[in-house]
């Protein structure tokens, strides 16, 4: 029995001809590489989300919320743009970032640039908890992800991935959508 389910049928003059609108049905090489592509990314995540845990209590998100602090200027970031780059919504982030807080790992204050902003920063608690994460986490991309590869495997995936990425990047995810301002706080319009 195959993994992957037969294309639909379809002739040269179809609707699912690859040059129709983007409603079309996929073909047998597209569905192979999205089922690949949604399989690689549950088996990948659940073997780095048990290593995360085991190595410092943390869960996925707040592993890359502190990664992301600590690739950071400063070691600081808004929450909005965390948010943006971790594809997670600001209340679910903003509860991961209180547990991190609890814990001294990080610290979150009023930000600079926006009253209604705020900012979180990584503690040295905090970095030594990656430090701690670091290895295993290594190992475990190395193990599951890179050990099938060679070189010039990584840099096409890297490539593929990148485009893939950049394009789902040009539609802002929406947490990263501006928020609505209620009629109520909206500055008068002008007649």
């Amino acid at each position: 029995m195959s993994s992957t389910p037969p294309p639909p049928p379809s002739s040269p003059s179809s609707p699912s001809s690859p040059s129709s609108s983007p409603s079309r049905g996929l073909d047998g090489a597209q569905l192979g590489a999205y089922f690949a592509l949604i399989e690689v990314s549950s088996l990948l995540r659940h073997s780095v989300e048990q290593q995360l845990q085991e190595a410092g209590g943390l869960s996925y998100v707040q592993f890359q919320l502190l990664a992301t602090l600590g690739d950071s200027p400063g070691g600081s970031a808004r929450m909005t743009d965390l948010a943006d780059g971790v594809v997670y919504s600001r209340s679910g982030l903003t509860y991961q970032a209180q547990l991190l807080e609890k814990r001294g790992l990080a610290t979150r204050a009023p930000s600079v640039e926006d009253e209604r902003g705020t900012t979180v920063t990584i503690t040295a608690e905090g970095r030594s908890v990656l430090d701690d994460v670091f290895p295993g986490h290594v190992a475990v991309l190395g193990d599951l992800l890179f050990t099938p590869l060679d070189g010039s495997d990584v840099a096409q995936l890297a490539d593929v991935l990148g485009r893939v990425r950049d394009h789902m990047r040009s539609v802002p995810p929406r947490s990263a959508a501006p928020r609505r301002r209620s009629r109520a706080t909206a500055p008068p319009r002008d007649a």
